[in-house]
This record gives C-alpha cells, structure tokens and sequence, in this order.
C-alpha cells in the first residue's frame, strides 16, 4: 500500500513540472521515500499464508495511519506546510475524506499539492484496502476480511462472490461516475484542472477545493446545482448504482435506506429554506432554495463544500446543520457519519422496545423493508452508536480543555469524528483548524481515522482479548 502510494505521487510530479510551481522536489522526495520504505517493508514482511480477521483489522487500521503519515511527506518536503504536524493533520483530513484544514491561504498552495489534497479524497474515498484488492490480486485470498474491515455500513455487499471481482466493480462505477462529473463541470466553464480536483473531493464525499471560499469562490448557480446532484450520488449506497447500470432501474426506490436517505435530506433542506426565506437571511427564494439545499446535501452527505456561512442562518437550520453531522450518508457509499441505516435500526429498535412494554410476551423482529435485522447486527449497531456518542462527548471535553469555547469542542470534535470538514464557532464554514494546538490536532486526526473506519476496527485492536493466541 506504502509502495503503491509513492507510484501514485507521480502524477502530482508531473503536474508540478507541467505548471512549474515549484514543488517538484519535494514531491520527488516523498515519491521516493514513501517507495523505497513500502518496497522494503514488502521485502521484509512476505509470507504466503491466508488473512485470517485479526489480520484483516490490524492491516486495515495501521494502513491507513502510515498511508496518512507517508501521504503528509509532499507537504512536509515541498515546504508548503513546514510543521510535519499540520502536514499530517491535512493528508489524514485527505484520506478520511473529511476536508478540514489547516490552511489559511488555499490559492497560494502549488497546483500539484492542490492536486494531491484532492487526490487523496479520491483514493479514500472508496476505500484504500478495497483499491489494493483491485489492482493487487495476491490480496484475493482471504481479502474478504479486509473487506468487512474496510466498506462502511453493519455488513458489507458482495455484488460477485470473490471480493477482488467486488472491488473491481465499485472502482468502475466509481470512476465513471466522476468523469461523468468532470464533464459536467467543464460545460460549466470550469477548467480542467478545477473539474478534476472538485470532482474527486465532491465523490469522495470530501470537501477540499481549490479555493479558500470552496465552491461559493465560482459564484455560479449551476456548479452548485451539479455538485449538489452528485454529493447525493456520492452518499448512497454504491452497491445500487451498480445494480442501476445493469438495467435494474427501480432499484434505488426499493431500497428503503435509500428513501429514507432522500426524505431526511428533502426535508431538512424544505425546513431551512424556508426558514432562512421567512427569517430574512436570503431576499428571493431561489436564493433560499439554492443555499439551502446545497448546504444541506453537503454536510448530510458529510462532504463539507461550501457556499454559505450557514452560522449566519436561523437557530433552527442551524441546529438542522448540526444534526444531519452525525446521520451522515447511506452505507456503501463514501460518506461518513453514523450511516442512515443504523439510525433506521436505532429509531426502530427503540420503537418495538416501546410496544414491548404494552405486550410483554410479543416477538417482533425488526425490519427494514423486507430484510429481517439479526440480532448481533442489531447490538452490534447500538454498541457502535454508544461509542459513536461517547466519543463525541470525550473528544469535546479534550477539545475544551485546551481552551475552546463550548460551540468550538463540540464542533470540531462532530466534523472530525463524522469526517464532515467544517464544524461550528471557531472551526465553522468560514474558518480552518489551524489555530488548535499541536497535541490538539494529533487526536483530531485521530479522531478522523477512528469514524472512517467506523470505531469497532481501530478501537478493536487496543483489547487484550484481539492479542491473545
């Protein structure tokens, strides 16, 4: 994975030398090294023998650490972030498509970096366990473990019986589905290089722009309105665009994630468009509308673009913003937070507790449209939820500690944890991170691993019980 990642740096090596920006040396370095380190550890660590799913979730949580580390050394090299701290607080916030930064002067950053920043969105986006399977098939055996350890939501969807085949398949989409967003763009009038760089943040449910205003910068109804549709493209379940290309065309309507996915956002964006219309913030209702339901989607879909300072909007879109951090997206797809899903299994668990109180003796299996939840999945969604929380809470506390505000804690503490980019007070929609002390941004970025991989994989390998023979 380290020895891929270092391949992949040519790419920005050759922008920075196509613009002449002057971060090619740096670039070149980190190429290098991030190479010369994988290939060794390659070296030293070859064993055939099968994955076994302790494996899977060491490879998994320790892959992504080092590929944050490594993925921090273009910054670092090229001295366009001096601090290794910052470095590695912006590539983690990259991989874990969560957008938060610590840059003050976007537009001053060498394009190949700007590139970089946005290229990790796009590589962690799907998943760096699920590219390696792609294009590594030696991974095949025993991949399945990686796997379950990798693709978000309560269990993973094979579309073929081997995972390599899996993987191959939702990169296709993947792909096509962010060129098909790059040609968009460019009907736009946005440049190559912006289409790009937008397109893979925007399918990565990421965030980074090119801009420091991030897409208010382009000042254009249209890009919103294209961005918007495919920040929801990105926030379902990939497993259903597949399903949809192969001609199932009803597919996504039956999937009742999926409408309870669109009823959340539609709702949400109905309320704080009119509430922002009747509270005075916007003059015109399409103003409203187009605000609305672009900040909406984006921080539903946990992508964290902006075009609005919605700390400025109503008390109640703002409470609306600050719920949807911790819904997120449907399973499967690139967003982050909790997942719609496991708020459907939370509220519906709670609700047959509620009947069960009137019929004590009742047997009522909970559903979710015609599937019947397993129990293990069903506790295994309320542990998460449970640790979901109390990380939140002791996050916020430590944030706290080290001097911020109330709004600011939880804030930061929600966009990080939810991989969401912007958060609230000091660390909103038209701020940055960098003013947090060091030990500060260190569990931040944490932070960001820990509610990419969705908790149970990192916290998993810190029990005695996981080391035991």
């Amino acid at each position: 994975m380290v020895f891929i990642l270092g391949l992949m740096m040519v790419i920005p090596l050759g922008i920075s030398y196509f613009y002449k920006d002057g971060s090619s040396t740096g670039i070149l370095y980190a190429m290098l090294t991030a190479s010369f380190c994988g290939g060794l550890l390659h070296r030293l660590t070859r064993e055939k023998k099968e994955l076994g799913l302790r494996d899977g979730f060491v490879i998994v949580a320790l892959g992504w650490f080092f590929m944050a580390l490594f993925g921090a050394l273009p910054y670092f090299f090229s001295g366009a972030i001096p601090s290794f701290t910052d470095a590695f607080f912006e590539s983690m916030s990259g991989f874990t498509t969560t957008g938060a930064t610590v840059l003050n002067e976007i537009e001053k950053l060498p394009k190949a970096l700007l590139f970089w920043r946005a290229f990790t969105h796009w590589i962690g986006g799907m998943g760096i366990i699920v590219l390696s399977l792609a294009i590594l098939p030696l991974l095949g055996v025993g991949g399945m473990q990686l796997f379950k350890a990798e693709v978000p939501g309560p269990t993973a969807d094979k579309l073929t019986p081997r995972v390599a085949g899996t993987a191959k398949i939702l990169w296709m989409v993947y792909v096509g589905i962010t060129l098909l967003e790059v040609m968009f763009l460019m009907l736009g009038g946005m440049s190559l290089f912006d289409a790009f760089c937008h397109a893979f943040a925007t399918m990565a449910t990421g965030g980074f722009s090119t801009r420091g205003a991030s897409i208010g910068a382009f000042n254009s109804a249209y890009f919103d309105y294209v961005i918007t549709a495919f920040m929801f493209i990105a926030g379902v379940n990939f497993a259903l665009h597949y399903k949809f290309i192969i001609k199932k065309f009803n597919v996504h309507w039956k999937d009742f994630e999926f409408r309870t996915y669109l009823i959340i956002l539609l709702s949400a964006a109905a309320v704080i468009t009119f509430s922002n219309y009747f509270g005075g913030i916007y003059k015109s209702l399409s103003d409203s509308v187009r605000y609305g339901l672009f900040q909406t989607v984006s921080i539903g879909t946990t992508t964290g673009f902006g075009t609005a300072d919605y700390e400025t909007w109503t008390p109640l879109a703002q409470i609306l913003i600050f719920l949807l951090m911790f819904i997120g997206g449907s399973a499967g797809s690139t967003g982050g937070g909790m997942k719609v899903i496991r708020i459907i299994i939370v509220v519906k668990h709670a609700l047959i507790e509620l009947k069960k109180l009137i019929h004590p003796s009742a047997v009522i299996p909970l559903r979710v449209g015609n599937r019947v939840i397993p129990r293990e999945v069903i506790y295994s969604v309320l542990g998460l939820f449970l640790l979901y929380v109390l990380l939140f809470i002791l996050v916020s506390v430590i944030m706290s500690f080290m001097g911020m505000d109330l709004m600011t804690s939880a804030g930061a503490a929600a966009s990080c944890l939810g991989n969401i980019g912007p958060g609230l007070g000091n660390v909103g929609p038209t701020d940055n991170f960098a003013f947090i002390p060091i030990p500060g941004k260190w569990i931040l970025a944490i932070s960001m691993m820990v509610g990419r991989l969705e908790i149970y994989t990192v916290l998993v390998i810190f029990t005695k019980g996981f080391w035991a023979k």
